[in-house]
Protein backbone atom coordinates (compact mmCIF):
# COMPACT_ATOMS: atom_id res chain seq x y z
CA UNK A 1 0.00 0.00 0.00
CA UNK A 2 1.42 3.39 -0.82
CA UNK A 3 0.05 6.82 0.74
CA UNK A 4 1.14 9.48 -0.91
CA UNK A 5 1.26 11.95 2.04
CA UNK A 6 0.96 14.79 0.33
CA UNK A 7 -3.43 14.30 -0.13
CA UNK A 8 -3.11 15.19 3.77
CA UNK A 9 -1.48 19.18 2.39
CA UNK A 10 2.16 19.95 1.60
CA UNK A 11 2.40 21.72 4.52
CA UNK A 12 1.69 19.36 8.14
CA UNK A 13 3.16 20.88 10.88
CA UNK A 14 0.50 20.87 13.93
CA UNK A 15 -0.13 18.21 15.83
CA UNK A 16 -3.87 18.25 16.04
CA UNK A 17 -4.10 18.10 11.98
CA UNK A 18 -1.92 14.96 12.08
CA UNK A 19 -3.79 13.30 14.35
CA UNK A 20 -7.08 14.25 12.30
CA UNK A 21 -5.31 12.56 9.59
CA UNK A 22 -4.43 9.49 11.20
CA UNK A 23 -7.66 9.17 12.35
CA UNK A 24 -9.37 9.58 8.89
CA UNK A 25 -6.72 7.07 7.22
CA UNK A 26 -7.12 4.88 9.71
CA UNK A 27 -10.77 3.25 8.26
CA UNK A 28 -8.38 2.39 5.49
CA UNK A 29 -6.19 0.34 7.78
CA UNK A 30 -8.68 -2.20 8.04
CA UNK A 31 -8.22 -3.35 4.70
CA UNK A 32 -4.62 -3.73 4.87
CA UNK A 33 -3.08 -6.93 4.51
CA UNK A 34 -0.56 -7.32 7.21
CA UNK A 35 2.02 -9.17 5.24
CA UNK A 36 1.83 -6.26 2.60
CA UNK A 37 4.54 -3.20 3.37
CA UNK A 38 2.84 0.63 4.04
CA UNK A 39 5.03 3.18 1.78
CA UNK A 40 4.96 6.44 3.29
CA UNK A 41 5.45 8.64 -0.09
CA UNK A 42 7.02 12.51 0.35
CA UNK A 43 7.95 13.55 -2.52
CA UNK A 44 5.46 16.73 -3.06
CA UNK A 45 5.82 17.18 0.36
CA UNK A 46 6.82 21.07 1.15
CA UNK A 47 7.28 20.90 5.25
CA UNK A 48 6.74 18.01 7.69
CA UNK A 49 6.92 18.93 11.45
CA UNK A 50 7.77 16.48 13.85
CA UNK A 51 4.26 17.35 15.82
CA UNK A 52 2.38 16.17 12.98
CA UNK A 53 4.64 13.38 12.31
CA UNK A 54 4.26 12.14 15.79
CA UNK A 55 0.62 11.52 15.21
CA UNK A 56 0.86 10.25 11.94
CA UNK A 57 3.63 8.03 11.29
CA UNK A 58 4.45 7.18 15.05
CA UNK A 59 1.00 5.05 15.14
CA UNK A 60 1.41 3.48 11.62
CA UNK A 61 4.89 2.64 13.05
CA UNK A 62 3.49 1.04 16.32
CA UNK A 63 1.38 -0.52 14.52
CA UNK A 64 3.53 -1.77 11.67
CA UNK A 65 6.73 -1.73 12.51
CA UNK A 66 9.58 -2.22 10.20
CA UNK A 67 7.07 -2.92 7.65
CA UNK A 68 6.88 1.04 7.31
CA UNK A 69 8.87 2.46 4.74
CA UNK A 70 9.55 6.01 3.37
CA UNK A 71 9.54 6.92 0.37
CA UNK A 72 11.30 10.27 -1.27
CA UNK A 73 12.91 11.95 1.76
CA UNK A 74 15.46 14.24 0.15
CA UNK A 75 13.39 16.82 1.50
CA UNK A 76 15.65 18.51 4.58
CA UNK A 77 12.41 18.93 6.46
CA UNK A 78 11.50 15.33 5.62
CA UNK A 79 15.18 14.07 7.04
CA UNK A 80 15.35 16.31 9.84
CA UNK A 81 11.54 15.15 11.06
CA UNK A 82 11.97 11.27 10.88
CA UNK A 83 15.43 11.65 12.04
CA UNK A 84 13.67 13.35 15.73
CA UNK A 85 11.07 10.51 15.59
CA UNK A 86 13.83 7.79 14.93
CA UNK A 87 15.63 9.39 17.90
CA UNK A 88 12.68 9.92 20.48
CA UNK A 89 12.16 5.95 19.86
CA UNK A 90 15.36 4.91 20.25
CA UNK A 91 15.25 6.86 23.95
Amino acid sequence: MKIDISKFGTTLVSRPSGKEAFLAFKSNLSHFDKIDLIKLDFAKISVLAPAWADEFITPLVGIYGKKVLFLNTKNPSVQATLNILKKSKES
